[in-house]
């Protein structure tokens, strides 16, 4: 049960954290960010070779990006995420990766963000230099391996930091009083006065259970 002094929020935020972990599962695969990774589908779902419908595009490259992907959806029975693929390498987009690094990620965000998030990695790497710091569905993450650790996403208002085990977070209910909680992840304010104990400990235990 949770401690009644834990505050529970569902944020309004496009969560990407809440969607993306599952179950007990660390190692979720990344999908290829590449819009080429498609092709293949794309060739035996819809029985021609992609020259087709890079045809397809071109007779209508001047339309807006919504008229051009209705085009394949309406008229050649594309799904969404397929006929985006295809217009948005047409139109010049051939990851859906926007980030290299934890530098680039940072980059668009604030000051007052950009230290709160260096200061909460500088403490994960540094008790944990054997963890991989990387950039997964364009988020700032630590693995180890092909497991998940951590991971973390700034909000308007607030930073998401989650535990990628559910079990870790259980356990770590008692030590988060005064924080605001979604399912699973974990909201701290843009002043938070990092503690690196938690970080520290928290980080430990999910090593400590995809060795398990």
């Amino acid at each position: 049960m949770l401690c009644h002094e834990i505050m529970l929020h569902r944020s309004n935020d496009a969560d990407w954290l809440e969607a993306g972990i599952g179950g007990n599962s660390h190692s979720m695969a990344e999908k290829n960010p590449n819009r080429d990774a498609a092709f293949p589908a794309i060739e035996k779902k819809y029985g021609q070779p992609m020259q087709v419908w890079f045809d397809v595009f071109a007779a209508h490259a001047g339309k807006p990006y919504l008229q051009q992907v209705a085009v394949f959806r309406e008229s050649h029975g594309f799904t969404q995420a397929h006929a985006s693929a295809v217009v948005l390498y047409c139109r010049g987009s051939k990851t859906s990766r926007r980030y290299e690094d934890l530098d680039g990620y940072l980059s668009e965000h604030t000051a007052e963000k950009q230290a709160l998030v260096r200061r909460i990695f500088g403490v994960i790497m540094a008790a944990y230099p054997e963890l991989e710091q990387v950039i997964a569905w364009n988020q700032p993450m630590v693995k180890l391996g092909k497991d998940y650790i951590f991971g973390l996403s700034v909000a308007k208002s607030h930073v998401l930091i989650a535990p990628f085990s559910p079990i870790v977070l259980e356990e770590f209910l008692p030590r988060l009083a005064g924080l605001n909680l979604n399912k699973k992840t974990i909201q701290v304010p843009l002043d938070w006065v990092v503690d690196e104990q938690l970080l520290v400990d928290m980080v430990g235990r999910g090593t400590a259970v995809v060795r398990e």
